[in-house]
């Protein structure tokens, strides 16, 4: 019998994931499943392109992993047991469910909305496609002179609110951030952040705690109304809540607790990889929920399996650190962070022009790697059946 390897989600973590495993094993040795909810390979960290009317290139799994040992499957994962070591699945025919040898749990995250009142109700998101086309819409019937808010100051909202201000200049934007804008960057990278955003005339609302969200926009903490017709919420993330409803061990934010390796610390037959797993990097901190992230643990966790799965004891270490924070701003402007390996900030930095080619050349070096798993020259290995296998076959 073949053994049977599911991968649960196609993101950046989980897609990279199965093509390596592709190219690692042996094709008669091995059956790789990957569970996907959308047909495509979805760049995520293009979202705020989407939203604002940019129409991205589509990538169907089924052509991503043709000629490979990877099947895709389209299903949302609606639970899994780990003790049986089966996932079930729903679509659009019904209900199934398939069984596992190995499992890579890479199912990701969503927008976190904190528990703050209205945000389900009032909010846009770019957590997904399905999101971002929504706000897409929502934008486009939007008339000169309306008003948008985009809440939070990380990454995701910074490259959200500049990339809406560009596309919409007839638009009055506004971002909502908890604390000073950019206050993890060094000095000459937020004193960069600031003018562009005065160049898109974007109000910014420093030290803002947002207490709930209206159709009408946002009240802070103290009481304040910041009117929006269009509230758009950038806060962070939360895994699914798959993880945590199972027997595996989790932390309190719902993520699978992996080693090194990225196995589950309590069933080694899994794996979990990117935004659904917390890792340790760098002086034991853990490692955030990012693509930066996520791509590395993938290829952690393929070479791990490819190396038990063919009796090899040695394997090779992916690079679990930081180098740079990527931030777009707009099409024409972004911000290269260079940070410490434990994602600090360090006084050098690339900004203007430069900097967005350098965010685009990232974007879409990782989409190419993931829609050409099996591109280079490789040596695929055989999988060597364990004693159980071995007995099992031969009863």
């Amino acid at each position: 019998m073949k053994h049977r390897i599911v991968v649960l989600g196609a993101g950046y973590a989980g897609a990279m994931a199965a093509g390596r495993l592709a190219k690692r094993l042996h094709a008669d040795d091995t059956e790789i499943t990957v569970v996907n909810a959308d047909t495509d390979f979805v760049e995520r960290v293009r979202m705020h392109q989407l939203a604002t009317g940019q129409d991205l290139k589509r990538r169907p799994l089924s052509q991503v992993y043709a000629g490979t040992a990877v099947k895709p499957r389209l299903a949302r994962v609606t639970a899994v047991d780990v003790d049986r070591r089966t996932v079930a699945l729903a679509d659009d025919d019904g209900t199934d469910e398939i069984a596992y040898d190995t499992l890579v749990y890479a199912l990701g995250s969503v927008t976190a909305d904190h528990g703050v009142p209205g945000v389900a109700e009032h909010a846009y998101d770019i957590a997904g496609r399905a999101s971002a086309l929504r706000l897409r819409d929502r934008l486009a019937h939007l008339a000169a002179g309306g008003t948008v808010l985009v809440v939070g100051g990380g990454l995701t909202g910074l490259e959200a609110v500049t990339e809406i201000a560009e596309a919409r200049p007839d638009l009055d934007v506004a971002l909502a951030a908890r604390g000073g804008l950019g206050d993890w960057l060094n000095g000459r990278a937020r004193q960069h952040l600031r003018g562009v955003c005065d160049r898109l005339g974007i109000t910014v609302h420093e030290h803002t705690d947002i207490a709930r969200v209206e159709a009408a926009g946002a009240v802070t903490r103290d009481g304040r109304e910041i009117p929006a017709q269009v509230t758009v919420w950038t806060t962070g993330f939360a895994v699914h809540p798959i993880a945590a409803a199972t027997t595996l061990a989790v932390a309190e934010t719902g993520q699978i607790v992996v080693d090194e390796t990225m196995r589950s610390v309590t069933h080694p037959e899994v794996y979990a990889v990117g935004d659904a797993a917390i890792a340790a990097g760098p002086g034991g901190k853990p490692l955030r929920m990012s693509c930066a992230s996520g791509i590395p643990m993938a290829w952690q966790a393929a070479d791990a399996i490819a190396a038990r799965l063919t009796g090899r004891a040695k394997f090779p270490k992916a690079p679990l650190r930081y180098f740079n924070q990527c931030i777009s701003l707009g099409r024409r402007d972004g911000i290269i962070q260079y940070v410490t390996a434990d994602d600090r900030a360090r006084p050098a930095q690339l900004t203007g022009k430069l900097a967005a080619r350098y965010k685009e050349f990232v974007c879409a070096g990782a989409a190419w790697s993931i829609a050409h798993p099996v591109l280079y020259p490789v040596r695929r290995h055989r999988v060597v059946p364990t004693r159980t296998e071995i007995r099992s076959a031969a009863s």
